[in-house]
């Protein structure tokens, strides 16, 4: 499997695996207050601030099979989980969290508190007016989580070069073959990778400019 296909088999996994996952702990973050909320929150957005290899480094640490979770992880799941693509799934998951997890928390804020007390108040159920209520309003914010998410992923190269090393067709992703392209001094190649990627990051960042402006416009109608 080349680099480009690797990339996005990575993005869809990650992305279908973790917006489950934003959505929860968005509306969680949007409506819960309790204690533990601030170092959920910074758990959460912590990868945002911390420096890919320092994040890549601890994850690589915590994966090993030499570490106590990195064996029982091992022998619980039947695979090696440090340079494999299952690996890199996992470590991507923790890199995007707070990528699926702030336009979800931020839709759901925007939902006002009037309109779910007025469903609850006409007898529906709290689950009736999270599918039939809530999801509906923020489709928006969940499609730019979505979008920031596998753009975000297509691109990741410091966590995914120190968790999957650089093994053709298993854990050698689009920025590590980019890398691999400079370092043989094979400009050319590395140029035309590089416009795609650049293609696509433009592209995903005026989608969610568009989904971002048809939402304000939605909430001052």
């Amino acid at each position: 499997m080349g680099p480009f296909w690797l990339s996005i088999k990575l993005a869809l996994w990650t992305t279908l695996l973790l917006l489950p996952v934003g959505i929860l702990l968005g509306r969680i973050l949007a409506y819960k207050k309790f204690k533990a909320r601030g170092w959920l929150e910074a758990f959460i957005y912590l990868p945002l601030v911390l420096p890919p290899t320092v994040l890549g480094f601890y994850l690589l640490t915590f994966l090993s099979p030499n570490s106590q979770t990195g064996a029982a992880l091992q022998s619980l799941l039947g695979i090696p989980l440090v340079f494999s693509f299952e690996g890199l799934v996992l470590a991507s998951l923790i890199v995007n969290l707070p990528f699926a997890v702030q336009p979800v928390q931020q839709a759901f804020s925007n939902i006002r508190p009037s309109t779910r007390e007025a469903a609850w108040v006409s007898g529906i159920s709290y689950w009736q007016t999270f599918t039939k209520i809530e999801l509906p309003q923020c489709w928006q914010g969940i499609l730019c989580a979505a979008t920031l998410t596998f753009a975000h992923t297509l691109g990741e190269f410091g966590v995914v070069l120190m968790v999957g090393g650089n093994i053709a067709g298993e854990t050698r992703t689009l920025s590590i073959a980019i890398y691999d392209s400079v370092q043989a001094f094979d400009m050319r190649t590395a140029g035309i990778m590089t416009a795609g990627l650049l293609a696509f990051s433009i592209a995903a960042l005026l989608a969610v400019r568009l989904l971002g402006n048809n939402q304000h416009s939605r909430e001052h109608r």
